[in-house]
């Protein structure tokens, strides 16, 4: 008798080349070494609709992987839900929950089919669930890039405010991801962008990480915003400048008091630039003997850090040092001198 492999025509769509008498509970439910079944790739690759409806049971379509995840787990995370019996589509299914907490109703979110579910499942209170890391729906739809696609009557300021288990909100989410330009205006107020994480770490914080503080109204890049301190001491431009994305900020909203603004080690942005390389992204004008020969808590300066870390061609020509010669080589080497701007 010949042998099929389920998994394999689960996942190359071949269901209707395997005889009818084959396609049973016991074949559909042997598991790989992920603990997946057939069902289980038939979800992930969409060939559920390939099987008789009547194979699709709740007992076999709630088998868990070693990940906790359900075929419908997977069938809501490829935005392919409608290819299961609508009868399935339940609230108690659709609150399943992984090892880690996630529900299909995340996993929908996520890959932006929330309209997959009858409109009487999309209740706040399911909107408003959470995984175990303390992510809503709208977290998920977010990280995902699918908040274009979430019913607008749950983008609120209290969901896209609602933190999870770290005090990231969606806000944070959002922008990290690069996602921010998908939430509407009226919601990008000082007051949401500057809301803080366990960290201290504000939307502005997480956009000038990611490189994505060009999604920030320029009216919240205010001086006082810029200089936002995480718990670490960490500012927002001090972030901008160790990640190379000074120039997202609007000429008019850089100041040298900003450039010069010291973490809790001394180094200012200026610092920060000249270690990774970004002082090219710095106006011209900010440049001079004060800023770049400020030092930090160490005594290190911004010229000293460009010249140790290779970015010697970034400074401006005459803040280039010339070769010592022999004598202050002498005296460096002995420990009567220091090498010059370090």
């Amino acid at each position: 008798m010949e042998n099929f492999d389920f998994h394999v025509a689960a996942r190359e769509g071949t269901f209707p080349l395997i005889p009818v008498e084959e396609i049973t509970a016991a074949n559909l439910s042997r598991r790989n070494a992920s603990g997946n079944t057939a069902l289980h790739l038939a979800a992930k690759y969409g060939t559920l609709d390939l099987l008789p409806a009547s194979i699709l049971t709740p007992e076999l379509l709630t088998l868990k992987n070693d990940a906790g995840y359900t075929p419908i787990h997977l069938a809501a995370r490829a935005g392919r839900l409608n290819q299961l019996p609508p009868a399935l589509i339940t609230r108690d299914l659709m609150l399943l929950r992984s090892n880690s907490g996630y529900t299909p109703f995340h996993l929908l979110a996520s890959a932006g089919a929330l309209d997959q579910l009858p409109p009487a499942l999309v209740t706040l209170e399911h909107v408003l669930t959470k995984t175990d890391h303390g992510n809503t729906l709208l977290h998920e739809a977010a990280e995902a890039g699918t908040l274009d696609r979430f019913p607008r009557e749950f983008v609120t300021h209290e969901t896209l405010t609602n933190p999870n288990i770290s005090g990231e909100t969606v806000l944070h989410v959002a922008v990290f991801n690069g996602h921010l330009d998908q939430v509407p205006a009226e919601f990008l107020t000082a007051e949401n962008l500057t809301l803080q994480t366990a960290n201290h770490d504000t939307v502005l914080h997480a956009a000038a990480i990611a490189g994505h503080l060009d999604q920030i109204p320029p009216t919240v890049l205010t001086h006082d915003n810029l200089l936002m301190a995480s718990k670490a001491g960490y500012t927002v431009i001090h972030a901008a400048a160790e990640g190379g994305f000074l120039s997202q900020i609007p000429r008019d909203r850089l100041s040298i008091d900003l450039l010069i603004a010291r973490n809790e080690f001394g180094d200012t942005p200026l610092h920060a630039a000249a270690v990774e390389g970004h002082l090219d992204q710095i106006p011209r004008e900010f440049f001079n003997r004060t800023t770049l020969l400020i030092r930090n808590y160490n005594g290190g300066t911004p010229i000293g850090a460009a010249l140790r870390h290779g970015h010697a061609d970034q400074l401006p020509e005459e803040f280039r040092p010339k070769p010592p010669g022999p004598l202050r080589r002498l005296l460096v080497s002995i420990g009567l001198s220091r090498p010059p701007y370090t």
